[in-house]
């Protein structure tokens, strides 16, 4: 193992590492109190505006939760009225060759779930 010359700037990490400095206990008091406000604050803040602004918050406020909800409305209405294109779709490529599993019917229509039987 070859031996490295020192750094001075290294020496005087290693000193200030052996010897941590002591923070003063009234200035740690202080930080503790300050904390404690702190979380009081926000735990008055929550249970006052309910889980469901939590939630939004969470998520990343009203602009995102607007997008899901959009996301979500269009999911409905595909799946409910569904656009002409997805009644064939084709599992198998446009081959030459057509099997009874080429086109299926992924997206039923309304018709059959509303169906008395």
């Amino acid at each position: 193992m070859t031996d490295r010359p020192t750094d001075p700037l290294e020496t005087l990490f290693a000193q200030a590492r052996q010897a941590p400095p002591d923070l003063p206990d009234d200035l740690f008091a202080r930080i503790l109190a300050d904390a404690e406000t702190v979380d009081q604050a926000r735990h008055k803040t929550v249970a006052k505006s309910g889980w469901w602004r939590e939630l939004g918050t969470m998520l990343g406020g009203w602009p995102s939760v607007a997008g899901l909800a959009t996301a979500a409305v269009a999911g409905v209405w595909i799946g409910v009225a569904q656009p002409v294109g997805l009644n064939d779709f084709t599992l198998i490529d446009d081959s030459e060759t057509a099997t009874e599993f080429d086109l299926v019917d992924l997206m039923p229509g309304f018709d059959i779930l509303a169906a008395e039987g």
